[in-house]
């Protein structure tokens, strides 16, 4: 968003973000083996190609330093508010302008907010009696001590989903034991990740051509979650395949989900399974009971000592930008206007918050997502150039255009067999519905946000406003 500004000439702009850097999740995830799910050739600015990517799936090295290289490259960075979080945001009616309260006191005033936290924010601590007695280490997944060593301890992971799947192949060679605590098992696919050699590494960097159509094959082959249902059966045969390399049967149908593939979201590991064939890595089925002082009991009233206890239980996926306190027209809290879920017109705008637009907003999660946030960033701006160019004080969403949005694209949630084969998942708010996923493909995102959709909005000139 901050590239697309100063590139249309808007040089009046802040960016808060509560890390010490650029970066988001990839400035706070650095846990071993941490890496990115969706190939880095598409998993990039357009305009900014990267071609000398070490592998076809980048490690999380690499990720942060192309996204700091981005960002001084093109003079972001003495925009940047480092290591203060923004807590509250609240608009204020007379004066059409946004007031933002930050973790240090001090304040900011903005016309326009743009809330770019995503999904990825509010990390999820699980509810277990006795977690805040644990004697040992305990950290999240998203919060790695990496001060820490783990060699020759006794580890606990709980959770087996996204982040487990690449944190316990990596621990498992220097700790003593691990135990990875298995709530429900999951589908974890071949990655086809060899190293670029160095023959095609030349190539990328001496044709510029190359790496585009790389990255335009991959672009290609994401036809959104519509083809999960036609996909599932060659899924399904390739994770069994890849789940053959456990060589215990009992300990393989525990690793069998019971729910189909693209019921959750998928996952991508070639050291997931043969990991299991490591004495010192314990799979543990049995329901957690609690936490206690020196480990994990476990329903069975077994309890498993540790040294280490990292909580690989993901985030509060549902919340995006409600995660802090944003209060809009009459004093109403955004968190009140989701209490039955996040909902926004097209995923960038809300009903009743005027001068409020989202990147990676509600139901605009699917395939690579720095592609949907440019389609996004790219609307945005175009809204903004439109407030400037007619002199408004403010623009805001109707709620009929919301409403009618939202409704359209729960239909199509709703035809996607996959997502109502009853998963919990991080897709779902309590009430069932699909907050997180685009139903489409990223072409139809870009054609959604093509135009400015004026009659969805309502619109004050500025000189009403000051009256």
């Amino acid at each position: 968003m901050g590239i697309r500004l100063k590139g249309a000439g808007f040089e009046r702009f802040e960016i808060f973000e509560k890390a010490g850097g650029v970066g988001g999740t990839w400035y706070y995830n650095r846990y071993p083996g941490c890496a990115c799910d969706i190939p880095s050739h598409l998993y990039s600015f357009s305009f900014e190609p990267k071609r000398d990517w070490s592998r076809p799936y980048a490690p999380q090295p690499e990720i942060l330093a192309y996204l700091e290289q981005c960002a001084e490259k093109y003079g972001l960075l003495p925009h940047c508010r480092f290591g203060d979080a923004v807590r509250s945001a609240r608009w204020d009616e007379a004066a059409a302008r946004w007031t933002l309260v930050r973790a240090s006191g001090r304040t900011a005033a903005a016309d326009v907010l743009v809330g770019a936290v995503g999904m990825f924010d509010e990390i999820a601590v699980p509810d277990i009696p006795g977690l805040d007695a644990f004697g040992g280490t305990l950290f999240h997944s998203a919060r790695w001590k990496r001060d820490h060593d783990v060699s020759g301890e006794a580890v606990g992971v709980i959770g087996s989903a996204a982040s487990a799947v690449q944190i316990v192949p990596e621990i498992v060679k220097q700790a003593a034991r691990v135990h990875l605590f298995q709530r429900s098992a999951n589908w974890v696919a071949p990655k086809q990740d060899a190293p670029y050699t160095a023959k095609q590494l030349a190539r990328f960097r001496d044709d510029p051509e190359a790496a585009l159509a790389a990255r335009q094959k991959l672009f290609e082959s994401f036809g959104g979650p519509g083809i999960f249902e036609g996909l599932r059966a060659d899924m399904e045969a390739a994770c069994r395949a890849s789940m053959a390399a456990v060589k215990d049967p009992a300990l393989r149908a525990k690793l069998l989900p019971d729910h189909p593939w693209g019921c959750k979201r998928p996952l991508l590991s070639n050291d997931y399974y043969p990991a299991f064939n490591r004495p010192n890595l314990e799979l543990v089925t049995d329901p957690i009971e609690r936490v206690t002082p020196s480990g994990v009991v476990t329903r069975d009233g077994r309890e498993r000592r540790l040294d280490t206890l990292v909580l690989a239980t993901g985030f509060a996926t549902t919340k995006f930008l409600s995660a802090i306190e944003v209060i809009g027209r009459g004093g109403l809290a955004l968190a009140d206007a989701w209490r039955d879920g996040a909902q926004a017109y097209k995923g960038v705008a809300t009903a009743g918050f005027p001068n409020l637009f989202m990147l990676y907003g509600p139901n605009t999660n699917a395939d690579s997502i720095i592609t949907m946030i440019e389609y996004q960033a790219d609307h945005v701006l175009r809204q903004l150039q439109r407030i400037e160019r007619e002199g408004l004080a403010w623009i805001d969403v109707r709620p009929a255009a919301m409403a009618a949005w939202n409704e359209e694209i729960q239909r199509d949630i709703a035809a996607i067999a996959p997502w109502q084969a009853g998963c919990r998942d991080y897709y779902r708010v309590p009430g069932g519905r699909v907050v997180t996923q685009w139903p489409r493909s990223m072409p139809a995102m870009e054609r959604a946000l093509a135009g400015l959709d004026e009659e969805a909005y309502e619109a004050a000139p500025r000189a009403r406003a000051r009256r």
